[in-house]
């Protein structure tokens, strides 16, 4: 089973202050690419894996799909989307994504913000979103870059000059990491960039889109701390299709 980190409550607390969770989708730097990524919403039946506080099914919602279904391991978070969801259009369920099983051919889009760097069994749930997509229905996701899950330490960097580096180590081991963000012991999984592509390859999926984000100087400026990003990609974005 995931590790269900967000159930903790110290992890809870911590997360709650992050922008991401205040703002929302505004919140999320990433947010107008990964936007970008998306194909019409109007009329759709659309899958959240991982939806946390629930702000992209609210977005769904307003763009007008047919259906949203957001799946989250943490009862936590689960609480605080339907807390924060007017009405009962949205269903929300807790579900272990890497044991996940959904009709063949049910949905038009699968959706994922910063979850699948949790799971072990990406091939599995990679197969099991290509089966339950339409023909043509789309897998768009961000997850943590394989050069950020590799640092040797999580936060350990080299200042030179007023210049920060991330030193990476152990890219080529792939497997669990462990990282103290907001509670110790927060287990995410290190694959290489390649294995993350192949993977989606050999489910059936058509790669159309791979971003290794960063900050804009607009973002930047708007946001000093974004400044870190600008060294080293932190998240990648990537949209597939299923053919057809």
């Amino acid at each position: 089973m995931t590790q269900n980190i967000y159930d903790d409550p110290q992890f809870f607390a911590g997360y709650a202050t992050l922008d991401r969770s205040v703002k929302g989708l505004d919140g999320a730097p990433e947010w107008p690419a990964l936007q970008q990524m998306l194909p019409e919403i109007q009329g759709k039946q659309i899958i959240d894996l991982g939806c946390g506080y629930g702000w992209f099914c609210r977005w769904a919602q307003q763009q007008g799909a047919a259906h949203v279904l957001g799946l989250d391991v943490s009862e936590k978070m689960l609480a605080r989307a339907r807390e924060m969801t007017p009405g009962t259009e949205i269903n929300y369920q807790l579900a272990d994504l890497e044991t996940l099983a959904l009709e063949p051919a049910s949905l038009d889009l699968a959706y994922s913000s910063l979850a699948l760097h949790y799971l072990q069994n990406i091939d599995g749930l990679f197969t099991t979103l290509f089966q339950a997509l339409k023909p043509g229905g789309k897998l768009v996701f961000s997850a943590e870059h394989p050069i950020f899950t590799a640092v040797a330490k999580q936060g350990w960097f080299i200042e030179q000059d007023g210049q920060k580096s991330w030193p990476v180590s152990g890219y080529q081991q792939e497997g669990e990491r462990l990282s103290n963000w907001f509670a110790e012991g927060v287990k995410k999984q290190h694959r290489k960039l390649a294995t993350w592509i192949n993977a989606l390859i050999a489910a059936g999926f058509v790669i159309e889109h791979l971003d290794e984000w960063g900050p804009d100087a607009a973002q930047i400026a708007a946001n000093p701390v974004l400044s870190e990003e600008k060294e080293r990609p932190m998240l990648f974005l990537l949209s597939a299709r299923k053919p057809g």
